[in-house]
């Protein structure tokens, strides 16, 4: 391995073995001190070589769990019905969720404008995280009226979906009023939760979803990790 640096001759023998298929999307890269023994290096130089492939979105590393080879984006359709289990099964991931707060609540002021409340109505607060194929994609929280709602809680830990415990609710179907989508840095909880580094960049949306006769029923606020979700609005692609 001379005329090139070590750590680029391992990141290119590990990139073609990842496009090759020997390291499938989601798969688990050897540890640094296995490589360090196949190519003959000190750690270091593997480090660097796993840091490139980092650079270039194609590994992930999780702390403590090591280092995975990225899927390539999930679509994330953003239209008048969002709904999140249907855009990940459409585009071929298996999605799944973790609630991480479940709890009722006077609504802040911020949450009750959204969802037309008075001054410190209760709410419905729920936080969690979305999940393709087993990786974190999102961070959420949702919070819905109370009033009108008060199984939701009981429903969502039974269902494990928005949509099945409004119906159950009494809300048969729901629509996206607005959605505002910004870019910013992690920060270090979003980041724990994400296996992200803190401050790197990720999508936020704030939405409204109503019912069909126009009343507010959610008011959501996610994070999603900019490396592992394209959100698509009207067919135009947003990374």
């Amino acid at each position: 391995m001379t005329g090139t640096a070590l750590w680029q001759v391992i990141a290119a023998a590990l990139r073609g073995e990842i496009a090759s298929g020997a390291y499938r999307p989601g798969a688990r890269l050897p540890s640094e001190a296995d490589l360090a023994r196949r190519f003959g290096v000190n750690r270091h130089t593997v480090r660097r070589a796993i840091a490139a492939l980092a650079e270039a979105g194609e590994v992930r590393s999780r702390r403590g769990a090591g280092v995975f080879v990225v899927a390539p984006r999930a679509d994330y359709a953003l239209g008048p019905r969002v709904r999140f289990h249907q855009n990940l099964l459409a585009s071929g991931r298996t999605p799944s969720r973790r609630f991480l707060r479940m709890e009722t609540r006077a609504a802040t002021d911020e949450e009750a404008l959204a969802l037309g409340l008075g001054h410190g109505a209760p709410v419905h607060l729920v936080e969690g995280l979305s999940l393709a194929d087993g990786d974190p994609v999102a961070l959420f929280r949702s919070a819905f009226p109370a009033a009108g709602l008060s199984d939701l809680l009981t429903d969502l830990a039974v269902t494990l979906s928005v949509t099945e415990a409004l119906r159950r609710g009494g809300v048969a179907d729901y629509t996206r009023a607005s959605t505002r989508v910004t870019a910013e840095p992690c920060d270090p909880v979003a980041a724990h939760h994400l296996g992200l580094e803190p401050g790197r960049p990720v999508l936020r949306t704030v939405a409204v979803n109503t019912d069909l006769a126009g009343r507010p029923v959610e008011y959501g606020i996610t994070l999603f990790a900019g490396d592992r979700v394209a959100l698509t609005i009207a067919g135009t692609e947003m990374r």
